[in-house]
């Protein structure tokens, strides 16, 4: 694998020396997310495939640790994990055969289980990676508190790139639930979210939830016995296909998905009332999470409606992101603060002097 690495290192030096682009991909499951990246003169930036790079490093299943390589497919390693009555706790999307661990922490997306279990960087115990120098770089270790100071590894979480080439990735695993159930009340969306705020304030293994449609639909996860003392509580009708309900939300393959429309993503207060914004919404996390369809005419009415939903996730305590569009947008995620702008620059300035990885995937100043 070594010779993988220099074979890396090199197209990164080149791309230096020719002053061109790299664009890092591996399954490509998640191209559709972020900004386009492309050459300062418009061209399609080099492609740097990460996809020989797989397979497990080390796991060790009494110390709920893994290391994996960039390149190892998601569904290769939660099968590995699956083996041992353990699993990835954060729940990540796939959104294809082809997904990846390097590409699931690049990305920085969690699933139905984030509120309950933590997001992605809360697992992320180290990481090994290339920087724009070709320079080959580890962070962090394989237990929970290993540094004193910046931790880098968990910066690299939802950085989309734009610092460096993830090599291999250290994450701590959770044992699989004895026992999951998934029920569903009939509500109005303000019911669901003061529910949904009250259950997070008691001790209830509610590991999941999601309102659409004028239905809460819960998930219960943990001992039998607990499971079914929360049943008595809560109530509700039990959903056959649990499992299958749950990933068509992770999945994005539940009806709510629409193609061909703005899908966006709303990160708020769990508490915020009910959202005015024109279109269809689907709740998740407790509230913290609101998925929104938008489906405007023309141009002039995609800025209209971009700003009136940032202007509103703002006034939630939170930000928007453009998530889906059926065409390219120079302004997919939340504008920063001056304050975090300069600090974005300055990491980016570090990792990536120059600025060959990802260029304008997130913001085009970085």
């Amino acid at each position: 694998m070594q010779k993988i690495i220099d074979q890396f290192a090199d197209t990164i030096r080149a791309a230096a020396g020719d002053n061109a682009t790299l664009l890092i991909r591996s399954g490509g499951t998640k191209d559709f997310y972020g900004n386009r990246t492309a050459n300062p003169d418009g061209s399609e930036g080099r492609v740097l495939d990460a996809t020989a790079y797989a397979g497990i490093v080390d796991y060790e299943p009494t110390e709920l640790v893994v290391t994996a390589r960039a390149g190892t497919r998601l569904a290769d390693l939660e099968t590995e994990l699956r083996k041992r009555g353990q699993m990835l706790a954060f729940e990540p999307p796939h959104f294809g055969p082809g997904a990846t661990l390097g590409g699931c922490v690049a990305a920085g997306l969690s699933g139905p289980r984030r509120a309950s279990a933590g997001a992605v960087r809360d697992f992320v115990l180290g990481v090994r990676m290339l920087d724009g120098r070709g320079d080959d770089l580890s962070f962090g270790g394989q237990v929970m508190k290993n540094v004193a100071g910046y931790d880098v590894s968990r910066l690299m979480t939802g950085s989309m790139g734009t610092l460096g080439l993830l090599l291999d990735v250290s994450l701590k695993v959770l044992p699989l639930p004895a026992a999951e159930l998934t029920l569903r009340l009939p509500m109005s969306e303000a019911e669901a979210i003061d529910r949904m705020n009250l259950w997070a304030g008691k001790p209830l293994p509610v590991s999941a939830t999601c309102f659409c449609n004028g239905q809460l639909t819960f998930r219960l996860s943990g001992a039998a016995s607990a499971v079914g003392a929360a049943r008595a509580v809560l109530g509700g009708e039990e959903v056959a296909e649990g499992g299958a309900f749950w990933q068509s939300v992770r999945e994005q393959t539940h009806s709510f998905f629409q193609p061909g429309k703005q899908l966006w993503r709303l990160s708020i207060k769990s508490t915020a009332r009910p959202l005015s914004l024109p279109g269809k919404q689907l709740i998740e996390w407790g509230g913290a999470l609101r998925w929104l369809i938008a489906d405007p005419h023309d141009d002039a009415d995609t800025d209209a409606v971009r700003t009136a939903i940032r202007n509103t996730a703002k006034d939630a305590g939170g930000h928007a992101t453009l998530f889906r569009s059926d065409g390219p947008c120079a302004a997919v995620f939340h504008p920063l603060p001056p304050a975090l702008m300069n600090i974005s620059r300055r990491l980016k300035e570090k990792f990536d002097p120059m600025h060959i990885f990802n260029p304008g995937r997130m913001y085009p100043e970085i």
